[in-house]
């Protein structure tokens, strides 16, 4: 019988070839993230997707908490930050790469809780904590939170920040009023003697009531006007923000309302229904309606393309994201994501 012999080398090259083969096989697969980007949380998979939004082509699927609601990213379009809600139970914050397309160490809100709504403005990461009915600040330069402030509300949601870091808004649902929180100077009363001591500073808190279910909400871009969505009575409220009073109140009967958008130029409002699925189309000048667009069974968060031309709508009962053309008003294309919620960009310059 013949024996035949190995030879230790060539198994060797073999073995280191078929390796690099391997490896360049999966750095070929991996898309890198373009310098434009479309997020998108999935309830139903428990990742947050990164997206080509030219292509429509989702590139990568980095994994975040059990209940991921809403998604910032930040300045530079490298890190994202998702918020973990459960119901007001839940306490994080999960942080991911972008570049990298990987999660980083997630950060622990306790003793806030429930963290839902989020933007990022001055380099910080502002936050509602609905469990602790309260706003948060976190400075991923410190990595420490650096304010926080509590509103006394029922279901303290979604935020806003003016660039300018001096104020903040926030919807709260459950108590049918908005906050809005001013960083003010307020001024001493003398004292006996004539001494008047300098101005201190402080948070002063203004509520405006609206109808309960108020939940999304959208500035105008000229900061002037604050429009907020009711689910329960399907009503729009537009505040002034200037007076912090309520302007007027819209009979939209847009039941279920569930977030509200701007498009940039400031002409139109978008308003989704989580109960029917419908994306209401306002003229924000008129307050009338333009149209009433099903985009399946149930519309949720709202993002628009930084030239108006498109608007993305997760639709979480029918796990995509609905592609809307502003142009013709009819839904053009679909993002399959399990259970859509929130949306965001992320801009690399």
């Amino acid at each position: 019988m013949k024996t035949i012999k190995h030879c230790p080398s060539k198994l060797l090259t073999a073995g280191l070839l078929l390796i690099t083969l391997i490896y360049a096989a999966g750095k070929c697969a991996a898309q890198v993230t373009p310098s434009h980007t479309l997020l998108a949380l999935s309830k139903g998979d428990h990742i947050l997707a990164i997206i080509d939004p030219v292509s429509l082509k989702v590139i990568a699927k980095v994994p975040v908490g059990s209940d991921p609601h809403e998604v910032i990213a930040s300045a530079d379009g490298k890190t994202a930050y998702v918020t973990i809600y459960g119901g007001g139970s839940l306490h994080e914050l999960n942080v991911i790469d972008l570049v990298a397309q990987k999660a980083l160490p997630t950060i622990d809100t306790r003793p806030m809780m429930g963290p839902h709504g989020i933007t990022y403005v001055g380099g910080k990461v502002w936050f509602t904590a609905e469990g602790t009915k309260t706003v948060g600040r976190y400075d991923p330069a410190t990595g420490k939170f650096d304010w926080v402030m509590g509103t006394g509300q029922d279901r303290t949601h979604m935020i806003y920040v003016t660039n300018d870091e001096k104020e903040v808004y926030t919807t709260n649902v459950a108590s049918g009023t908005v906050s809005i929180l001013a960083d003010s100077l307020i001024k001493q009363n003398a004292f006996p003697n004539g001494f008047t001591p300098p101005p201190h500073k402080d948070w002063i808190q203004t509520l405006i009531p609206v109808s309960k279910g108020s939940e999304g909400f959208d500035v105008s871009p000229d900061g002037k006007e604050l429009w907020t969505a009711a689910a329960d009575d399907g009503t729009i409220a537009i505040i002034d923000l200037a007076a912090k009073k309520l302007k007027t109140t819209i009979d939209a009967k847009a039941l279920g309302a569930n977030r509200l958008k701007f498009t940039p130029d400031g002409k139109r409002v978008l308003v989704t229904s989580l109960r029917t699925g419908d994306l209401f189309i306002y003229d924000a000048a008129t307050h009338q309606e333009i149209k009433r667009l099903s985009t399946g069974h149930g519309a949720a968060g709202i993002l628009v393309d930084d030239d108006g031309s498109r608007a993305f709508i997760g639709c979480t009962g029918d796990n995509y994201v609905a592609v809307v053309g502003l142009k013709t008003l009819e839904v053009t294309g679909h993002i399959d994501v399990a259970g859509a919620d929130g949306l965001a960009w992320a801009v690399r310059p």
